[in-house]
């Protein structure tokens, strides 16, 4: 196996020391290991502007869908009512999820390319009283979009409505503080823009909001409630954990504050970002979102022709060192590249230089 950039949106390119803290074995019952769990927890609240006498963060086994559903299960009843807003395949999963679990819900769907319409939403929350809860998600890497949180947030305070956000492709990248923005419930994955490796998700919990959930839970193994009162006692994990993967992202966290934090990565995917778009225009790439929508996460480019093949495409920059990522859209032929892990300004401009020299031998 080659090492190549991954250019995705996660798992991605992690550090040469994120990859050798999982050199090592640790048992779950270590206070050691312990302890490492309740540094990830501390930090987490810190990263999110989350004091910890309103907040608490509560970690779980699986993958960043799995945490998602550990939250639908626990903050929502069957008694709760959840307004869903789509604009992408991964609203359009917690929408599955919601059916799955047979929740009271409706979905505002509006486009892949578009922001929600404020005026449209508050049409759906004035004639529901019943709605209880929104669920959004931040960053759709379905396309790139990054959809308005403040905007959420508003809503949410106006209509007294439990706040849930998906921040799983943007949480570590984009800066935010939850408490500010009334966030109930915040959840993300280690293997993102934390830059660890895949095998969990944290939520980042208002403790009243979790609290009141207690009991609501149909499933031991996602239930959100009875793993924050485990953990939260001296940092044990309900069930096994992934040791390997938390002792990394413990790691990756310190890199993270070592960088600059949030703001300072946040610069870097930016930077990243800019330098992808304007230098893919240039070879004739045409980004879906438009630039003020564009999260500095993942971005969408239309395929330049009819002709253009991208299984060609695709083997033609791997084999230069360099994984995309296909595109999700049914309606329209797509790519994607990712900006965030491991990556810099260096790794883009040759990156792009690859593509213009594919794109110059068609």
């Amino acid at each position: 196996m080659r090492n190549y950039k991954l250019l995705t949106p996660g798992p991605l390119t992690t550090s040469k020391a994120v990859k050798e803290e999982m050199l090592f074995d640790r048992c779950t019952w270590e206070d050691d290991y312990k302890q490492i769990t309740q540094k990830i927890r501390a930090q987490l609240l810190k990263l999110a502007g989350a004091p910890e006498s309103d907040y608490t963060a509560v970690l779980m086994q699986g993958s960043g869908s799995f945490v998602v559903e550990s939250v639908l299960h626990t903050a929502v009843s069957e008694q709760d009512k959840l307004l869903i807003i789509t604009n992408g395949a991964y609203g359009e999963r917690i929408v599955k999820m919601a059916k799955y679990l047979r929740l009271n819900f409706v979905e505002y769907r509006t486009a892949y390319n578009e922001h929600p319409n404020e005026a449209k939403v508050r049409d759906i929350l004035e004639a529901d009283e019943t709605i209880t809860h929104i669920a959004m998600v931040h960053c759709e890497t379905t396309t790139g979009i990054l959809n308005p949180l403040t905007l959420a947030a508003q809503l949410a305070e106006d209509y007294d409505k439990k706040l849930i956000i998906d921040a799983m492709s943007s949480f570590g990248g984009v800066e935010m503080n939850i408490a500010e923005l009334g966030i109930d419930f915040l959840i993300s994955s280690s293997n993102k823009c934390i830059q660890g490796v895949p095998g969990f998700g944290f939520v980042l919990a208002n403790k009243l909001e979790l609290i009141a959930c207690e009991g609501n839970a149909r499933s031991l193994s996602l239930d959100l409630f009875d793993q924050w009162k485990e953990m939260d006692k001296d940092g044990k994990w309900r069930f096994t954990s992934p040791t390997h993967v938390v002792a990394a992202f413990s790691k990756a966290i310190d890199e993270l504050l070592e960088e600059g934090g949030v703001s300072a990565r946040f610069e870097r995917y930016h930077n990243n970002n800019s330098v992808l778009r304007s230098r893919l225009a240039e070879i004739g790439f045409t980004a879906y979102i438009t630039e003020e929508k564009q999260s500095p996460i993942i971005t969408t480019f239309l395929y330049p022709s009819e002709t253009f093949s991208f299984i060609d495409f695709y083997s033609y920059v791997k084999e230069k060192g360099f994984v995309l990522y296909p595109g999700k859209l049914t309606d329209i032929d797509t790519f994607r590249i990712g900006n965030i892990g491991e990556i810099y300004e260096t790794d883009i401009q040759e990156l792009c230089d690859v593509i213009k020299e594919y794109m110059g031998g068609l």
